[in-house]
């Protein structure tokens, strides 16, 4: 996966834990299905499962510890500085457990991703399985969108929605959940990389229109 080519578009993903979405992006690519080429995988965990999915898949990997830096500017300036040499067209924030600052967002504006564990605009933030267990929803999903200097809320491109049944657990209701964003999260990369998904005036488009609402996956 690392001969790059020159027509397609280039992505770095962030990842703290497992890569299961980023195993997602790997399988698509290989199979055709999303033409994107991944320039890099970074972490801020040396331990990171993903790292060995992206070794495996013959992709760069870059550690860099957050622990290492006395503040989330000075870290963020670091990735922006590891990140440059790739001359990625997008990062996708993939399970990536750091608020980033705006010295990061500034950098890439309008070409960061984020996939965030709830139908936003409902329960930003953490826990969101447990929430919307606690709170009696009939639905949990996941959200695609991009990443602003405001947590969790930029626009919205893509979402996938399951019921949550009865006797559901957090884990359970997780683990449900984690499968849609297996497939939501490669079809928004795949707009993309074609082209047909843009970020302007802080806003999404599709097609040349304004996205007012995400795409609903079922």
């Amino acid at each position: 996966m690392t001969n790059f080519r020159p027509n397609r578009r280039r992505a770095a993903v962030l990842i703290s834990g497992s890569g299961t979405n980023l195993q997602s992006f790997i399988d698509k690519i290989q199979t055709g299905d999303l033409a994107l080429d991944l320039c890099v995988v970074l972490s801020n965990n040396s331990g990171a499962a993903g790292l060995s999915r992206a070794n495996n898949a013959q992709i760069p990997t870059v550690c860099i510890s957050h622990n290492n830096y006395p503040d989330r500017q000075s870290f963020d300036a670091a990735l922006v500085e590891a990140l440059d040499p790739y001359l990625p067209d997008f990062i996708i924030l993939a399970g990536f457990m750091r608020v980033l600052t705006p010295i990061f967002i500034a950098k890439f504006e309008g070409r960061i991703l984020n996939i965030h564990p709830s139908l936003l605009p409902d329960y930003p933030g953490l826990n969101t399985h447990q929430r919307a267990i606690d709170a009696g929803e009939k639905w949990a999903g996941s959200t695609v969108h991009f990443a602003t200097e405001e947590l969790d809320a930029g626009p919205m491109i893509i979402q996938g929605r399951v019921p949550i049944k009865r006797e559901d657990t957090a884990e359970q209701l997780a683990a449900r959940v984690l499968k849609i964003e297996h497939q939501i999260y490669p079809e928004a990369l795949s707009l993309l990389s074609m082209e047909r998904l843009k970020y302007e005036g802080g806003a999404a488009y599709l097609d040349g229109k304004l996205l007012l609402k995400p795409i609903q996956y079922s």
